[in-house]
């Protein structure tokens, strides 16, 4: 959890308490996972959640690799890997996400790489007051 939260404080604008990191670590286990490097430390993570209100889905609150670690495709290996278990163990329908409309390259791999469509601008979403887009991916139901 603290290599989760690091990794989020060094990249990421928008931070969590460690009661949020807790509360999905122990609710949804399956579909958050880790990235590691030789020495163990955590260089990147996806952090999801199912949302049960309406249609069953998976929702990713958070992605984040260190700079240094960019480009290897490690946030596609975690997202197909948190998508893969929302799927075969939630049976979730879909996946969606909030991501700034300026950043160009998670837009990129969401979009461009991964399938994921824009569903809607939400505006002023982010404390900042930036909007978001938010994405879905229909899921190959198992």
């Amino acid at each position: 959890m603290m290599g989760m939260q690091a990794t989020n404080l060094q990249n990421l604008p928008e931070n969590y308490v460690m009661k949020f990191w807790m509360y999905h670590a122990m609710t949804w286990p399956q579909i958050s996972f880790v990235a590691e490097d030789h020495k163990g430390r955590i260089v990147g993570y996806v952090l999801a959640k199912i949302e049960e209100e309406g249609e069953l889905h998976g929702h990713v609150n958070s992605i984040s690799v260190l700079r240094s670690y960019r480009r290897l495709g490690l946030a596609k290996k975690l997202m197909l890997l948190s998508q893969e278990a929302m799927s075969s163990v939630y049976r979730a329908n879909f996946v969606s996400l909030h991501v700034r409309k300026s950043n160009k390259a998670a837009i990129g791999l969401y979009r461009d790489t991964l399938g994921f469509e824009v569903a809607k601008i939400e505006e002023g979403y982010y404390g900042d007051g930036e909007d978001a887009l938010s994405m879905r991916l229909a899921l190959v139901s198992h």
